[in-house]
């Protein structure tokens, strides 16, 4: 049986890190100083509010998990399947690299995956997926609520079929963000989009994506989080519904912000086969707040 990989082995990485991460009191944080807010979601929170042994504030805290926050960041994120649905004696891999930018109003992410998915016969491919990018504008900012949409492109970058739809896509992405205090939040973040061009013999696609997610703040730099990604395949007729609860930690090094966390989800529904029975989320983010502008 010939298995590829290349995506379980960062996989394994990314978890091993943000267990030990999770697990750690870095140094670093003990000389830290709180950041200012910059997002609604962080004024919700006491802004200072500091955590025994120099751990992030509250609003830091808010700022760190907060997907409209004005932090610049470069994440290494990873979704383990044990196993799938109709396929038996298979798993797969997703190792995500991603990168927030924000300019003005915008922020900008833009993911570039790593797969190892079964292609049957025992054997797997591994390699590069189709690339997304999204802009979302902030159209809305207050105490009690952040909203912000743009729009969404999904380039063919696949480098094999297995890998990706073959097709160049387009549509848009919403994102709803509503602070609660201590650094708690609620919010979602829900894309569709549709092919526009690509391989002629490969299926058209229409699907969106649905992340509701809450994070709750239990002191320490930690926090409880839930946020598994529902995906809506219209087109080929297939669904997934997963429940996550999860645990993570954020701390400050220097002007950085560092957040671990690791999310066992389990599918609650699913049509279709190859859905994951489980999914295994781990992931690290290195963050900067953005420079504040001097008069």
């Amino acid at each position: 049986m010939i298995r590829s990989k290349t995506s379980k082995c960062w996989g394994v990485a990314c978890a091993f890190v943000s267990a030990a991460f999770l697990m750690a009191q870095p140094a670093a944080a003990q000389d830290a100083k709180p950041a200012e807010p910059a997002s609604a979601a962080t004024e919700a929170a006491p802004e200072h509010t500091p955590a025994a042994g120099g751990q992030l504030s509250a609003a830091d805290i808010a700022k760190s998990n907060n997907p409209l926050g004005e932090v610049t960041a470069v994440s290494f994120e990873n979704y383990y399947f044990p196993t799938l649905y109709g396929v038996p004696n298979t798993n797969a891999n997703t190792f995500d690299f991603r990168m927030v930018a924000i300019a003005g109003r915008q922020i900008i992410r833009a993911t570039v995956p790593v797969q190892t998915t079964p292609v049957g016969g025992g054997d797997y491919k591994s390699g590069l997926g189709d690339i997304s990018m999204f802009d979302a504008i902030r159209i809305a900012s207050s105490a009690k609520a952040e909203w912000a949409v743009g729009p969404l492109v999904q380039l063919k970058t696949a480098s094999d079929d297995a890998l990706g739809a073959g097709k160049w896509q387009a549509g848009a992405a919403i994102v709803g963000v509503f602070p609660m205090k201590g650094g708690s939040m609620i919010g979602f973040l829900g894309t569709w989009q549709h092919s526009i061009a690509g391989d002629e013999d490969r299926k058209t696609t229409n699907l969106s994506t649905l992340q509701p997610f809450a994070i709750y703040s239990i002191g320490g730099g930690y926090y409880l989080s839930s946020k598994g990604v529902m995906v809506f395949d219209f087109y080929n007729n297939r669904y997934l519904i997963p429940l996550g609860v999860g645990i993570g930690k954020a701390v400050r090094a220097g002007g950085h912000m560092i957040n671990a966390f690791f999310e066992p989800e389990f599918t609650v529904y699913h049509k279709g086969a190859g859905q994951p029975v489980i999914q295994l989320y781990a992931g690290i983010k290195w963050q900067w707040p953005k420079a504040s502008k001097k008069g």
